[in-house]
């Protein structure tokens, strides 16, 4: 009898554990969920019409996303530039892709002006590519380039060389750092800041924001590209 009833006690706080793990399970899920449904939107095309606050770019595969400038809307443009532009010291950002043996190349870089230093540091994911991430940060060396998932890193360049037309950056973070390899032909861009007159029919942009329920995007920040210049990240 007793031991019916100690099978029996055992067996309810089995129940509990069980019952507890599935509602911290579902909660945990809950949470991911609202992070994922309030993360921020990227666009990337044309700008096809420019109405007051309102902005209707053409993307990629020729549908229109309607955007929406707010009070906080920052408006930057996007300069072609070389590889020249990227000096000691500045504060840098790179779309980059991860070769087989794990190095880091670059598919654009932009540099940001000295104002903007510390914007976004860290490393995150990035949706240029599948698998891609963004890093910003400073860059802390470089060599001669000798010389695929992709990543974003925006850093300070604090040493650079280089080497058969490339360079390669040492970038550093707060918590982190990454070595990227910037081959021969690697499109650069300057930023600088900018007002909304700047947003104009016919202009390249990229353009981030959170996504309303209207299926417009607000805005937070948006890179037009200068004399036919396309914002490459």
């Amino acid at each position: 009898m007793a031991g019916r009833e100690e099978r029996g006690t055992n067996g309810r706080e089995a129940l509990a554990r069980a019952l507890r793990w599935v509602v911290a399970a579902m909660a945990c899920m809950a949470a991911v969920s609202a992070l994922a449904a309030e993360g921020e939107q990227h666009v990337r095309g044309v700008v096809s019409e420019v109405a007051g606050d309102s902005v209707t770019v053409k993307l990629q595969d020729g549908r229109p996303q309607p955007l929406k400038l707010g009070p906080k809307s920052r408006v930057s443009t996007a300069t072609r530039a070389d590889l020249g532009a990227i000096a000691k010291g500045a504060y840098v950002g790179t779309t980059a892709v991860q070769a087989k043996d794990g190095t880091l190349r670059a598919v654009e870089v932009h540099v940001f002006p000295e104002a903007a230093r510390g914007t976004g540091e860290g490393h995150r994911p990035w949706d240029l590519k599948p698998g891609s991430s963004m890093t910003n940060a400073t860059v802390a060396g470089a060599e001669d380039a000798k010389g695929a998932r992709s990543t974003m890193t925006n850093a300070n360049v604090s040493d650079v060389s280089g080497g058969s037309g490339g360079k390669r950056l040492e970038l550093t973070y707060a918590g982190g750092k990454q070595t990227v390899i910037v081959p021969p032909g690697t499109p650069v861009v300057r930023i600088e800041p900018a007002d909304r007159a700047a947003i104009a029919t016919g202009a390249h942009v990229f353009a981030a924001g959170a996504p309303q329920p209207d299926g417009t995007v607000l805005v937070d920040r948006m890179f037009v590209g200068k004399d036919g210049a396309v914002p490459p990240m």
